[in-house]
């Protein structure tokens, strides 16, 4: 498949081009999301924001204990979005340094060599927020790879707040908007 250089996109007509649409189907909890899904895209559309989103998403879904796995470089975002869901569900958030466990035990590579760093615990955020019986957890931040070793690790269904991105304000997408990031990084025009 090579979607993204496709130029027709004949599938938004209908068009199966991969062959495989009888192969997928849904049902249960999956059905229940995609149908939750379309229904906030319907009602909503360019009318809310992730967050509000995320909040509509989860109330339809039925969630009442809904899980922050953060990084600590945005423990004040989580603290806003924690105080924002408590007026609508349990919340349960876990910082990414949970157990202070020093990099050393895993022969982790160190920012700072000479000085202790304790490593990020993306394994344990997932156990804790289990612990919990959380039914929806959200990413806030968390670093290349934390992310998805969480993800792999979350009893419960992820999604993805905010992503990290150190350089550009937690904007990922800037670097693909950017024409002097996409000739000067990526050497490429844009």
């Amino acid at each position: 498949m090579r979607c993204a250089a496709c130029q027709e996109k004949e599938c938004r007509n209908g068009k199966d081009c991969s062959g495989v649409a009888e192969d997928i189907e849904y049902s249960g909890e999956d059905l229940d999301c995609m149908q939750v899904a379309a229904a906030i895209e319907g009602q909503h559309y360019m009318q809310k924001t992730r967050l509000e989103e995320l909040i509509l998403f989860a109330k339809q879904m039925g969630y009442q204990k809904l899980g922050i796995a953060f990084c600590i470089g945005l423990a004040n975002e989580a603290a806003t979005i924690t105080r924002i869901l408590k007026k609508d569900f349990e919340v349960y958030s876990v910082c990414c340094k949970v157990c202070g466990i020093p990099k050393e035990k895993y022969s982790l590579e160190k920012i700072q060599p000479e000085k202790l760093e304790v490593t990020c615990n993306p394994k344990g955020q997932a156990f804790l927020l289990a612990k919990k019986q959380t039914e929806l957890n959200i990413i806030v931040g968390l670093c290349m790879g934390h992310d998805i070793i969480f993800t792999r690790n979350s009893e419960a269904p992820v999604t993805t707040l905010i992503v990290k991105d150190r350089v550009l304000a937690h904007n990922p997408a800037g670097a693909i908007y950017s024409g002097y990031y996409l000739r000067k990084k990526f050497n490429m025009e844009d």
